[in-house]
């Protein structure tokens, strides 16, 4: 059985991220991200959303360091690119949670690519990935944010900015079906 981490960001999901899993049969545990990485017995993380980039704890060295996939979703993904190499975040023009409709830009992505080319997501974006770090390439878009989704397959590091496990984001399933996936090849 598959067995996912999810690193609780003190987001207000992160409890519907691990149901979501939990309910495609996955064994999934919440784990604070002040988890010393040794610690960490999974095939696969999910870097939580949440409110504060400077309250990560350890979730830096999940992003360089941990043997396995990473799925950052909203801050989580926020985290790697401030984090790694050639990344930048920023403000973004609109905060509070609205739909968005995302452009799916890479058809063979595994993450997003089986998603449909517009699929109507559930974002925030007071912050934002600007640019995305070396290695990682942008694999959707929309009117209001430039990344919405990026990937690293070399490495095995995801991102997107919307939340896959909430009920107003169209396919959100099929994105952790994606990311069970990876962590199962």
């Amino acid at each position: 059985m598959t067995r996912i981490d999810v690193i609780d960001n003190h987001g207000q999901f992160t409890h519907l991220e691990q149901r979501a899993l939990r309910d495609l049969g996955v064994d999934v545990e919440i784990r604070e991200n002040s988890t010393p990485i040794d610690e960490l017995d999974a095939d696969g993380l999910v870097l939580s959303g949440g409110p504060d980039i400077a309250d990560i704890g350890n979730s830096n060295a999940y992003v360089e360091a941990f043997d396995g996939p990473v799925l950052g979703i909203c801050l989580g993904m926020q985290l790697m690119a401030a984090h790694l190499p050639g990344g930048t975040v920023g403000s973004g023009e609109y905060g509070g949670y609205a739909d968005v409709t995302v452009e799916i830009l890479d058809a063979d992505d595994p993450l997003v690519g089986s998603l449909a080319p517009e699929t109507r997501t559930w974002a925030s974006h007071a912050d934002q990935v600007t640019s995305v770090p070396d290695g990682f390439e942008r694999t959707a878009t929309s009117e209001v944010c430039g990344v919405e989704a990026m990937s690293d397959t070399d490495r095995d590091r995801y991102g997107v900015q919307w939340h896959p496990e909430v009920a107003h984001t169209e396919r959100g399933e099929e994105l952790f079906e994606n990311f069970v996936a990876i962590c199962d090849r």
